[in-house]
């Protein structure tokens, strides 16, 4: 792989040692500033919501702007988000919090791209591969980002006031590293050209797949995920075991992916994403059991893993369904749809755990589990089995 590549990897890596810091801290502080406890997972939403709102400027920005000015804007964004939530801490204002998280998301949403940049810069045959060793950077943040949440949230007086200023610290090595990293340009090739609608593209069997993998895959993830805090809490678990089982649950997210991307290529995507449904069916069935540490770490890996099954391939997927010339429209579309559905499961957490409970919360997200193994029932069906997945 190139440099390029690896740069692109430790950026990954950088990304989600922040998230993992405001998955562990976001639910904390909304719990302190809300009006009362259901609110206390808005933070986490506002920050889906702002990733959300970016999906489609980002992928039309980076059009024609590059790869490298749009990954630069979104790191300088989710500085300035960083410094309003040190600025919400001092005033203790609960909108402020949820304004700062919605500004960091918007940043976020620009680096969810560094995937895409990743399968550009790589040699030929090498998409899948590219994708994993990007991806794979989530490895490095599965134990420096549970580190930074522990020790950063006390560096203050207030409490995690010193979690945002090492936010802001990451952002700062990020821009860093972007400053070396060479990336293609936008070219007339990538911008001009016949296009499909987007109802076209959207119809094709493989954009079904990798869009709704990618939304079940995600969403029921994040659902568990930012649930498991608050889950933790209610069931007696110090901040230190939550930060352990996050840590773990990240380290089963990004460290199959050194290895996905060969599976996928042998597999095909298909395999990999019924293995990944359930992965997640499994993770579910773990929370139907003794709320102690064991449980909530075997749910939290199996959901990990599930994530990675899913998330890669449909990625892979993704990038066979669109010519040059409408790239930017199809991922835009895709990372749209997908973290709309992200920004809602966020914002449910926090009242399904409350009202239902952990057990209950995700024995209902069994059902959602297996949509994308309906979906290639349905095609199967439809189609055949040895029908191509692409038509022009």
């Amino acid at each position: 792989m190139p440099l390029t590549v690896t740069l692109l990897s430790l950026c990954q890596a950088l990304l989600v040692s922040g998230n993992i810091l405001l998955i562990a801290v976001s639910p904390m502080i909304g719990a302190q500033l809300a009006p009362s406890l259901a609110w206390s997972t808005a933070p986490v939403a506002t920050q889906w919501l702002g990733l959300m709102c970016a999906t489609i400027p980002a992928s039309l920005l980076m059009a024609r702007l590059g790869r490298r000015r749009g990954f630069m804007l979104g790191n300088l964004l989710g500085l300035a988000g960083a410094g309003l939530a040190v600025f919400a801490l001092h005033t203790q204002v609960f909108t402020t919090f949820l304004l700062a998280t919605w500004l960091i998301g918007i940043g976020i949403g620009f680096g969810q791209l560094y995937r895409f940049a990743a399968v550009e810069a790589a040699p030929a045959g090498g998409r899948d591969r590219a994708i994993g060793l990007v991806m794979g950077g989530g490895v490095l943040a599965a134990f420096f980002g549970p580190w930074l949440a522990r020790h950063s949230h006390a560096l203050a007086d207030m409490p995690y006031l010193g979690s945002f200023l090492g936010l802001g610290g990451l952002y700062l090595v990020a821009l860093m590293l972007l400053a070396f990293i060479r990336l293609p340009e936008a070219t007339h090739d990538t911008t001009a050209g016949e296009r499909r609608s987007l109802g076209e593209i959207a119809r094709q069997p493989a954009f079904l797949l990798a869009v709704i993998s990618a939304m079940v895959g995600y969403g029921v993830m994040n659902l568990a995920m930012t649930a498991t805090p608050l889950a933790m809490a209610e069931a007696g678990h110090s901040f230190e075991h939550v930060t352990a089982t996050i840590q773990w649950h990240v380290l089963a997210m990004f460290l199959p992916s050194f290895v996905t991307g060969r599976l996928t290529a042998r597999f095909g995507a298909s395999r990999m994403i019924v293995c990944g449904c359930l992965l997640l069916v499994a993770s579910a069935l773990t929370a139907q059991f003794e709320a102690d540490m064991a449980g909530f770490h075997a749910g939290l890996v199996l959901l990990g893993l599930g994530w990675n099954f899913t998330f890669l391939p449909a990625t892979g997927l993704l990038t066979e369904a669109h010519r040059p010339a409408e790239k930017a429209r199809t991922q835009a579309a895709n990372e749209f749809l997908v973290f709309s559905t992200v920004a809602v499961t966020a914002l449910l957490a926090g009242p399904a755990v409350s009202l239902l409970g952990w057990a209950t919360l995700n024995a209902l997200l069994i059902p959602l589990c297996l949509l994308p193994l309906v979906l290639l029932g349905l095609r199967h069906l439809a189609f055949g089995a040895r029908r191509p997945q692409i038509r022009d």
